[in-house]
């Protein structure tokens, strides 16, 4: 592995970390992301939490990496919905961030992409 991939392989580890503890330090900005079709709101965002936390764990082990990006991958399929309905309700104001609709768009179109891509380079 290269030194370029074992960095990004320490900052996608942090940064699931990061976002999976972030679930349960401010777990009311994600019930207003997750749509009102979506049974058991809390529950969600628990499981998301638990999964991204989980997945960036079982990144650290050669053996289990294959596992954790194909996880992630699939999270992120499973995100989805929240980021259409962002796209429903923009503009809207997320704690301290005004989601505007361009934003919105971005992190549907571009974001999760380029998510779903670092994860798969980290495959092998």
């Amino acid at each position: 592995m290269t030194n370029i991939k074992k960095i990004s392989l320490v900052i996608l580890v942090i940064f699931y970390l990061l976002a999976g503890a972030n679930h349960f330090y401010n777990p009311s900005s994600y019930y207003r992301l997750i749509p009102k079709y979506l049974p058991y709101p809390v529950a969600l965002n628990i499981l998301a939490g638990i999964a991204e936390i989980l997945f960036a764990l079982l990144l650290l082990l050669p053996k289990t990496r294959r596992l954790a990006v194909y996880g992630i991958m699939l999270m992120l399929l499973a995100f989805l919905p929240v980021h259409i309905q962002m796209v429903i309700d923009a503009p809207f104001i997320l704690g301290t961030l005004a989601i505007s609709p361009l934003v919105a768009w971005i992190r549907l179109v571009v974001l999760q992409p380029l998510l779903i891509l670092w994860a798969w380079w980290h495959r092998r």
